[in-house]
């Protein structure tokens, strides 16, 4: 199998002296430069505006298949809230996982820029001890193995990957998601006049549902309505969101649904803040930014999860059609 493959080169320093920490003495009296350089990939391989929004720091190919990929969780983030103040959110591996398909795909599989990615499923498990916060950054490294790689002539027209993620050696969360690549002519065909232009079609912004209700502090975090019935909301999608739209798009990402997904167990659950177990979702066609998105939770019996565990299962519906699925597990109680 062929691929195409970018790699950042790393500058060269000659120093006579190693000191702590990495760092090199030169000849120059006063001037100390790193031995390695700690840097993101480029912004543009994990489909991100803001550099700031990328969690992935390098990788490397073991084979046709497999491949490494280094990542750094911050201690703090502005969307991506500690749980419990103690916890990495379980969100932000996820939007890791999402980042290293994309990076893949472009990197690695030859997807030219301007195709589309159209996520068809993700899911993912924690252990909640592997995402306990320390005093620094959590640096992971991943284990990725791509499966079901098929293309179109010689282009990826579809992957499956799945992941092993690691934090100091110990295992911190396995998942697995699978996408199709789209061409631009094609998306256009598809998409028709909903395809991004410089007009955005989009409902108005509606009111959000209590912060606290949903696991939220700020309502700007929040992406549910109310309705008149506890297990039902309307999808809030505000695009000047600076995460959840780091950039413009003509449909909801499906971060911003997982999201969703997240906060209606929240509410279900009557629990301002819980650490989600696993994810196991489907997108089954694109969500509009002009069509009202109905949300709703539905437990899932006892005698389908594993002792200890409830789950909930969360779709989306436009028109009527469904849009997409999710079950979210969280333990029986808090941490």
């Amino acid at each position: 199998m062929s691929a195409s493959t970018f790699h950042v080169e790393r500058t060269p320093f000659n120093g006579d002296a190693t000191g702590r920490d990495g760092w090199t003495s030169t000849n120059r009296p006063g001037v100390l430069h790193p031995t390695t350089w700690t840097t993101t990939v480029p912004k543009e391989l994990v489909h991100r505006a803001a550099v700031a929004e990328v969690m992935l720091t390098g990788w490397e190919r073991l084979d046709d298949t497999h491949f490494t990929v280094t990542a750094q969780w911050p201690r703090s983030h502005g969307f991506y809230t500690p749980v419990h103040g103690s916890h990495h959110d379980p969100l932000i591996a996820v939007e890791t996982f999402r980042q290293v398909g994309a990076l893949l795909g472009h990197a690695e599989f030859g997807v030219p820029f301007g195709h589309q990615f159209l996520l068809r499923n993700l899911s993912i498990a924690v252990e909640p001890q592997q995402l306990e916060m320390d005093w620094a950054p959590a640096s992971v490294d991943i284990a990725v193995t791509c499966t079901d790689v098929r293309r179109r002539g010689n282009q990826l027209a579809s992957l499956r990957y799945e992941a092993v993620i690691r934090r100091d050696g110990r295992l911190a969360a396995t998942a697995a998601a699978s996408y199709t690549c789209i061409s631009p002519t094609v998306y256009r065909r598809l998409r028709g006049d909903r395809a991004l232009s410089g007009e955005r079609r989009q409902l108005p912004l509606t009111a959000p549902a209590a912060p606290q209700s949903v696991g939220r502090l700020s309502p700007m975090d929040v992406v549910l309505s109310p309705t008149d019935r506890p297990d039902r909301w309307y999808l809030r999608a505000d695009t000047r969101h600076p995460v959840l739209f780091d950039h413009p798009v003509d449909h909801i990402p499906g971060m911003v649904l997982l999201e969703a997904a997240r906060q209606a167990t929240s509410a279900v659950l009557g629990r301002c803040s819980f650490l989600p177990l696993s994810l196991d979702s489907t997108f089954e066609r694109y969500t509009e930014l002009d069509v009202p998105c109905v949300i709703e939770t539905h437990e899932l019996p006892k005698g389908v999860v594993p002792e200890g565990r409830e789950a909930i299962r969360v779709t989306g519906h436009q028109n009527g059609r469904r849009v997409f699925s999710s079950v979210v597990t969280a333990g029986s109680c808090d941490l």
